[in-house]
């Protein structure tokens, strides 16, 4: 499947194109997507703008800046699927008790370790330093948290001030050129664009696969379990159009940047086409997703219990189609 996809993006075939004379998708009610703002949903720009354009499309969209609207949106039934972070689905599961399923994974990790200090090119090096990030009691903390400890540092070896939006920790960096920035995209590229002694110093993403736990997955695509069961053909032809878009974004960056811009996801269209590289867009589905996402929640419940609701999900938290090779 992943090759036949990639090769018919690379042919220009868009989604809309495959979607075509598909009567799963053609349904009377359009399939309501939600999403946040960021690279999310910079994999659906492609969608989104068909969506936005073209004629008796089958998805409408709704982008959010807040997990919580969004997963708030998604319980009350006013979306039929919507992408969330990873974490966030797992703690829906037990919420719900066990009523929704993962689709797909859409992003792995999107962390940066951001800074003008050539001394550091790692977590290794963090010791007696000061990190600013933000996701204070959510995935960030978390991921930081096994990353120093993987690399044999103590709490008491580093502070960490965490701030509420990543705005602020961009405003400390170009302030402090001897901080160190804990970013997401585009946020890191954002960042040394506006000073250039700023650098991404590290991958956190490839630092955690150096730990041989896995993969960070930052982004997932879920849908409630009686939608999934009814509507079989319209999540099939979903995953595919999803994939499509996904591959678009990374095999059309200057194209996609464009759109990006467009939808408001990023200001200015060459940044995003700066940071597109780096969001690790990638699309995973059926036993290869399960593999990834439930190794990522393993290692966050060991952090913390609560910040996967309490507990791995079973196994019918993973969506498994037959997968056409």
């Amino acid at each position: 499947m992943k090759k036949r996809i990639s090769n018919l993006v690379a042919a220009g075939i868009t989604a809309s194109m495959l979607l075509c004379g598909t009567t799963a998708v053609m349904a009377k009610d359009q399939v309501r997507v939600g999403s946040m703002k960021g690279p999310t949903s910079m994999g659906l720009v492609q969608l989104m703008d068909e969506a936005e354009t073209g004629e008796d499309f089958a998805y409408t969209f709704e982008m959010v800046t807040a997990a919580d609207e969004l997963t708030a949106k998604f319980v009350s039934g006013d979306l039929d699927i919507a992408l969330v972070p990873a974490n966030m689905a797992s703690i829906l599961y037990h919420k719900t008790e066990g009523s929704i399923q993962v689709l797909d994974v859409n992003t792995l990790g999107v962390l940066y370790m951001v800074t003008a200090d050539d001394s550091i090119a790692g977590t290794a090096d963090l010791k007696g330093k000061t990190v600013y990030s933000t996701g204070k009691g959510q995935t960030p903390e978390y991921v930081l948290n096994y990353l120093l400890q993987a690399n044999g540092i103590t709490q008491d070896d580093i502070t960490v001030e965490y701030k509420s939006e990543a705005t602020e920790v961009v405003s400390t960096l170009l302030q402090d050129e001897s901080a160190v920035g804990i970013l997401p995209q585009p946020f890191a590229t954002v960042a040394c664009k506006q000073n250039e002694n700023l650098k991404e110093v590290c991958d956190l993403t490839e630092e955690w696969d150096k730990t041989g736990k896995g993969t960070m997955v930052t982004g997932v695509t879920i849908a409630k379990k009686d939608y999934a069961q009814a509507n079989p053909d319209v999540v099939a032809a979903f995953l595919d159009a999803h994939e499509i878009s996904i591959d678009f974004a990374n095999i059309n960056t200057s194209e996609a940047a464009q759109l990006v811009a467009a939808e408001g996801i990023v200001e200015k269209a060459p940044i995003a086409e700066a940071a597109l590289p780096k969001c690790n867009l990638k699309f995973l589905e059926g036993e290869e997703m399960k593999t990834a996402l439930s190794g990522y929640l393993e290692v966050l419940g060991e952090q913390n219990p609560k910040s996967i609701g309490g507990s791995n999900p079973a196994d019918d938290f993973y969506y498994i189609k037959s997968v056409e090779e």
